[in-house]
């Protein structure tokens, strides 16, 4: 399958969904798309949606009961078979209409919310599973292009003045906080946008994993922009 994602060495493009959940992550390689051009009207469904919060979770429920059109229809029908199988794979899926997620403005100089640049880790062997079908979509970057935030020297050291404790324990106090799962993108950096519709693996860091974990963020969304995203 060509196209402009095939030529990343950090993502893998597969056709189906055997080949999404059996391909193994390797080395830089650590995003896998199943690439996909989806048909139906995923903006309808996110129109008639209620809002309830900024996160609303939406159920298989939910989603039957909204009168659709017939694109509509059709896009209903690919987001649940898309939460059937993974479900039958044995994930969790959550379809979420999204406004915004919560900002961490604690500290000036260190964000620890979605926004920033971060991977995701688990004590279990796991991997992380999305799909936008509306709305702006997840970017990623490839390790060459980042750097961990709390090595760089004036974090760290502002950091260090936070912790104000044995320096034996400093890196307790990074992983606790989850100070050590950020990234800093390095000037001129070229992001991945995921795109809409595709139904993306990304890398988790835990104690089996043979790759890098892969570094994402969520979208800043513009007033009234909303996103309908399913993800496990």
């Amino acid at each position: 399958m060509k196209n402009k994602l095939s030529d990343n060495n950090q993502i893998r493009v597969v056709s189906t969904f055997s080949e999404l959940v059996n391909s193994n992550f390797q080395g830089d390689m650590n995003a896998i798309c199943w690439y996909r051009n989806l048909v139906g009207d995923f903006k309808e469904i996110m129109a008639k949606l209620e809002l309830k919060e900024n996160i609303t979770g939406v159920s298989v429920e939910d989603l039957l009961a909204l009168k659709l059109s017939e694109k509509g229809n059709l896009a209903r029908e690919i987001i649940l078979k898309d939460m059937q199988i993974l479900t039958d794979f044995g994930a969790s899926p959550s379809l979420n209409l999204l406004k915004s997620y919560e900002r961490d403005e604690e500290l000036d100089f260190i964000s620890t919310d979605v926004y920033s640049y971060h991977i995701d880790r688990s004590p279990i062997e796991t991997d992380t599973f999305l799909c936008t079908y509306y709305g702006p979509a997840t970017d990623i970057l490839p390790h060459d292009q980042i750097e961990q935030k709390i090595l760089i020297t004036e974090i760290r050291a502002k950091l260090k003045k936070l912790h104000d404790g044995p320096e034996s324990e400093f890196e307790t106090f990074l992983e606790d906080n989850f100070f050590d799962l950020h990234y800093q993108p390095k000037p001129n950096t070229k992001p991945v946008n995921l795109g809409s519709g595709h139904l993306w693996r990304l890398a988790v860091d835990h104690p089996m994993q043979q790759a890098l974990p892969c570094v994402h963020r969520a979208p800043a969304e513009k007033d009234g922009e909303y996103r309908l995203l399913l993800i496990c």
